[in-house]
């Protein structure tokens, strides 16, 4: 007579493989959801940087009465490379202003703009990105 019990713990390879298969499949949907969310944070700089340089601009009108000259180094639409995600540059006319934000690192392939009558377009984004010729893409689908 055996008085001792043998006991067996642990789990099989079937309930490891399991749980293995389990999150490898969680993970093939969160990753990408993840990525797109980064990436769509990202463009917050632009949009920001954008509007921020447009009122700066509209400033630079009221004080001089013509956009030309506000391209200058110091002034609201001189070339901008400090960003993380984007750079900011201008072409400017004596009635009439383009600011393109062009971006890099995170936001490469994406370029957003804005002109002196507040039209916003997303004209390059990255690929599965949708573009929109009225605003700022915002998410994925290319909508504002």
């Amino acid at each position: 007579m055996n008085i001792f019990k043998v006991v067996h713990k642990g789990f099989t390879l079937v309930e490891l493989m399991i749980v293995v298969a389990i999150i490898g499949f969680l993970a093939a949907i969160a990753i990408p959801s993840y990525q797109d969310y980064v990436t769509g944070s990202s463009l917050a700089e632009a949009s920001s940087g954008l509007a921020n340089k447009r009122i700066q601009m509209e400033q630079y009108f009221q004080d001089n009465r013509t956009y030309v000259g506000a391209d200058g180094a110091g002034l609201p639409c001189a070339a901008d490379t400090i960003g993380s995600n984007f750079d900011f540059a201008c072409v400017v006319a004596a009635s009439t202003y383009t600011i393109t934000a062009t971006g890099k690192n995170k936001a490469a392939s994406f370029v957003m703009t804005v002109n002196e009558q507040n039209v916003k377009a997303t004209t390059a984004a990255k690929a599965g990105w949708g573009t929109n010729a009225n605003c700022w893409t915002r998410n994925k689908a290319g909508t504002c």
